[in-house]
């Protein structure tokens, strides 16, 4: 399984997921976006991938998001893409479906120590 997560290494969700994929034996391709930002058109791809619109990808936190407006829904799609591109922090953090990696292989708790994965590998809550 080729498995891609474009990565914040200063994002508490962006490390726990890094490391769920790991705890499931996976190397990801580690892409840090922030570093080397995904083109539009990968942009555009994986919005369309995950069945999406390019505002519900936006992050707000931490980012200019207030400062440029981008809660206006009149906004276009190409205008909060256009956003995207020159602000990279606007991209929010990682999206990964579980259920689509291979059963974790040892028990897992998030850097806050809540517990995920429990010993016997099964989920106790939706990470």
């Amino acid at each position: 399984m080729d498995v891609v997560i474009y990565h914040n290494p200063d994002c508490g969700t962006s490390r726990n997921t890094l490391a769920m994929i790991r705890n499931a034996g996976i190397e990801p391709h580690v892409i840090e976006y922030l570093k080397c930002p995904p083109s539009r058109t990968m942009l555009e791809h994986l919005i369309t991938r995950m069945g999406i619109t390019p505002q519900v990808l936006l992050r707000e936190k931490g980012t200019p998001y207030a400062k440029l407006g981008l809660g206006d829904p009149s906004l276009s799609n190409e205008a909060l893409l256009d956003a995207m591109m020159a602000h990279p922090i606007l991209i929010n953090r990682p999206i990964v479906v579980l259920d689509l990696l291979p059963p974790q292989k040892a028990a897992f708790s998030k850097e806050d120590g809540e517990q995920v994965v429990d010993a016997q590998c099964n989920r106790t809550r939706s990470a």
